[in-house]
C-alpha cells in the first residue's frame, strides 16, 4: 500500500484489480471547514431573508436556512478536489467515468471517500504467432452474378400503378391498417409493403393477395412466435386492411443504355465485369475479416487476457446507445451481448498492445497519406477531406483503422495463412 500526502488531501492505494485501482481520499477537517465558510458567504453575500439588509445576515442565520444545499455544494466541491489531486499525483488516464463511493464527512471531521478509477490494463502477450490459419474464399458463379445484376436493375427500375389486379410477390402495395380490438384505440396507420420480401404479417400478405385496389376488410391476424415485439408474440388480433394502390415495377432491358444510366458505363459487358469484380472485392474482404478474428482467437487462446469489467461495461453502453435499446429491454439485451463485448475488448487491449510495444500506432504521416488517397478516390482537394473528416470526429475511427492495419500485418507475417476455396 503506498501513501501521496499533501497539506490538505491524502490519497491512499488500496487495491487494484485488472482494469481497476481503488484509492481512498482524504481532504482534511480546515479544507473542509474552509469550503463551508466560503459557501456559507456566497449565500451571505445573496440571500435576503426578512429582518436583514442584503449581505447582513448573519452565517449562523444562513447555515440554517441553507446548510443542506451548503453541505451538497461543498460536498461536491471536495470531491473534485480529491479527483483531481489524484488524477495529477498518480499520472492517471481513466477510460472511465470514476466511481465514488463509501463517502463520510461528518461536522468537523474530515471528507473521506473511495473511488474506483477505470484504467487500462497492462497485458503481457507471451505468444503472438506460429498459428496455422485459413482465408476460406467463396468463389463468384455465374448465378450469384447474374443475381448482383438483377439487383441492380430493380434498384433503378420504376415503380407504376397496376389497374384492378390484387398485388402479387414482388408487387408494392400500399396499406392502412386499423386495429378493431376493444381494448385497442389506435388509429389506422398507412403502410407500403412489397409483398415476399418480410414487411407484412404473413396473414396480412395471404388477406392482400385476395384483394383489389380500393377494397377493404375485416380479418384477424396472428403475430409469429419470432415477432419483434415479444409481448406480441403468438396472440391474434382483428384489424381492418384497407388496399389504396397496387404498383409493379418496369424493369428496363439489360442493354448498353442501362449501363450508361447505372453509372456511366461504356457497355454492359463493363458493367457486368464490374459488378462481378466488386462481389470478388467484398467475399476477399470478407475472408480477411474472418482470417483475422481466427488470429484474435489464437492469441487470446495461447494467453491469458481477462476483460475488464469497466472496459465491458462501457462497451456495453456503447453498443446499446448505438442499437438505441430501450431502457425495458437494457437487461436482456446486456445478458446476451456481455459475451461479445468481453471478445471486442480482448481484442481492443491485444491491438493496443502490439501497436504500443511494436510502435505500430499510425502516425501524422500515416493520417496525411490516408486523406490524401481518400481525396484522390474522390478527385477533391486532401485539405478539403480532413476537414470534412474532423468536422464530423471520423479521424479518431481512421487513425484507429490504420493502426489496426498496421497491426494485423505485423501478425499475420508471424503466422502460416493459407487460402482455401469453398
Amino acid at each position: 500500500m503506498s501513501s501521496n500526502e499533501a497539506t490538505d488531501i491524502v490519497i491512499t492505494h488500496s487495491e487494484d484489480k485488472p482494469g481497476e485501482k481503488i484509492y481512498t481520499v482524504e481532504v482534511s477537517a480546515d479544507r473542509a471547514k474552509a469550503a463551508e465558510k466560503q459557501a456559507a458567504a456566497r449565500y451571505a453575500k445573496q440571500a435576503r431573508l426578512p429582518g436583514f439588509r442584503k449581505g447582513k445576515t448573519p452565517q449562523a442565520v444562513i447555515k440554517k436556512k441553507f446548510g443542506a444545499a451548503i453541505r451538497e455544494g461543498v460536498v461536491h466541491e471536495l470531491v473534485e478536489a480529491g479527483w483531481k489531486a489524484l488524477l495529477e499525483r498518480e499520472e492517471l488516464k481513466p477510460i472511465a467515468e470514476p466511481l465514488v463511493q463509501d463517502l463520510k464527512f461528518d461536522e468537523g471531521e474530515p471528507l473521506e471517500f473511495t473511488v474506483a478509477v477505470a484504467v487500462k490494463p497492462d497485458i503481457e502477450l507471451g505468444r503472438l504467432g506460429g498459428f496455422n490459419l485459413v482465408r476460406k474464399i467463396l468463389p463468384v458463379t455465374d448465378e450469384m452474378a447474374e443475381a448482383q445484376l438483377e439487383q441492380v436493375r430493380r434498384q433503378h427500375a420504376p415503380w407504376v400503378p397496376v389497374e384492378s389486379a390484387s398485388p402479387q410477390e414482388g408487387e408494392l402495395a400500399s396499406i392502412t391498417i386499423t386495429p378493431l380490438d376493444e381494448d385497442d384505440s389506435s388509429e389506422g396507420s398507412q403502410y407500403q409493403v412489397v409483398l415476399g420480401q418480410g414487411q407484412a404479417l404473413p396473414d396480412v400478405e395471404e388477406k392482400l393477395k385476395q384483394m383489389l385496389p380500393g377494397d377493404t376488410v375485416e380479418t384477424d391476424v396472428t403475430f409469429p412466435e419470432d415477432f419483434h415485439e415479444e409481448s406480441k408474440r403468438g396472440q391474434s388480433h382483428k384489424v381492418q386492411i384497407a388496399l389504396h394502390e397496387v404498383k409493379r415495377q418496369d424493369l428496363p432491358e439489360l442493354n448498353d443504355e442501362f449501363a450508361k444510366e447505372v453509372g456511366e458505363f461504356e457497355s454492359m459487358e463493363t458493367l457486368r465485369t464490374t459488378l462481378r469484380s466488386d462481389m470478388e472485392s467484398q467475399i476477399r474482404r470478407e475472408a480477411d475479416t474472418q482470417v483475422r478474428q481466427q488470429l484474435i482467437d489464437e492469441i487470446i487462446s495461447a494467453n491469458s487476457i481477462d476483460a475488464p469489467r469497466p472496459m465491458v461495461q462501457r462497451m456495453l453502453a456503447g453498443l446499446a446507445q448505438n442499437y438505441q435499446i430501450p431502457d425495458d429491454q437494457l437487461e436482456k439485451f446486456t445478458s446476451e451481448m456481455t459475451p461479445i463485448a468481453e471478445q471486442q475488448v480482448k481484442r481492443n487491449l491485444i491491438i493496443d498492445h502490439v501497436a504500443e510495444t511494436e510502435n505500430l500506432v499510425a502516425s501524422e504521416e500515416d493520417l496525411d497519406e490516408k486523406v490524401e488517397n481518400i481525396a484522390n478516390s474522390r478527385n477533391v482537394p486532401p485539405g478539403q477531406v480532413y476537414a470534412s473528416l474532423q468536422k464530423s470526429g471520423q479521424l479518431p475511427e481512421l487513425e484507429r483503422g490504420i493502426t489496426e492495419e498496421k497491426v494485423f500485418d505485423y501478425l499475420m507475417g508471424q503466422s502460416t495463412v493459407t487460402e482455401e476455396t469453398i
